[in-house]
């Protein structure tokens, strides 16, 4: 996600801590991802627009866009279920959810956007795989419009590549694990040793 000017991380801050611990891993956008991307019909003219801005930063990324499956869901309350279900699947490395929710005169906001964002964490944190907050959570419709524009300011294109990057880290991140786990799988199969094939001393007797 982007940061303001005051608040962006300075150029080599990564590098530098880098160099001052053990193991540092920065995701880098992977192009090879397996990608969903769950859109929310409720305020559907904004969750259009992030979805073209989410299609678009796949496609600059080099991800085929015919590698990539969108479903729709009928409102942002709707979209951690569907987030769940192909998160589940297997089929996926990263689930994008794009959706509008806009405050009106009631509570309906809070709960809507509250809920839609823990579910979200939840399914995150429940499949192991990216699930990426790409709901706009505004006051007017001309803030969502602002944040649903063309090029990188577009949320829904900020969404896809941070998808893209927690791919790319949490593979980073396995990677340890995977050749720990290889290692150890080696040296299961290795035979057991024995003395079959061991020369006998003089006088046929086994040491």
């Amino acid at each position: 996600m982007t940061s303001s000017e005051d608040t962006a991380l300075s150029p080599g801050a990564i590098a530098h801590f880098a160099q001052t611990v053990g193991a540092s891993h920065a995701g880098e956008p992977a192009a090879t991802a397996r990608v969903a991307v769950v859109g929310a019909k409720f305020n559907g003219g904004i969750t259009e627009r992030l979805m073209e801005g989410a299609l678009a930063a796949l496609k600059d990324h080099g991800v085929p866009l015919d590698t990539v499956t969108v479903a729709w869901v009928p409102g942002a309350f709707e979209l951690p279920l569907a987030a769940a279900r192909l998160g589940r699947t297997g089929a996926h490395d990263a689930v994008v959810a794009l959706g509008a929710v806009i405050r009106g005169d009631t509570a309906h906001f809070e709960f809507v956007a509250g809920e839609c964002a823990a579910g979200l964490q939840r399914v995150a944190l429940d499949t192991g795989i990216p699930v990426v907050f790409g709901v706009l959570t505004t006051d007017t419709v001309a803030q969502a419009l602002e944040r649903a524009g063309v090029g990188g300011a577009n949320k829904g294109y900020e969404a896809a590549v941070t998808a893209l990057e927690m791919v790319g880290l949490v593979a980073a991140l396995d990677e340890p694990a995977r050749s720990g786990a290889a290692l150890l799988g080696a040296a299961r199969s290795e035979p057991a040793r024995s003395d079959a094939g061991r020369p006998r001393p003089a006088g046929g007797r086994r040491s």
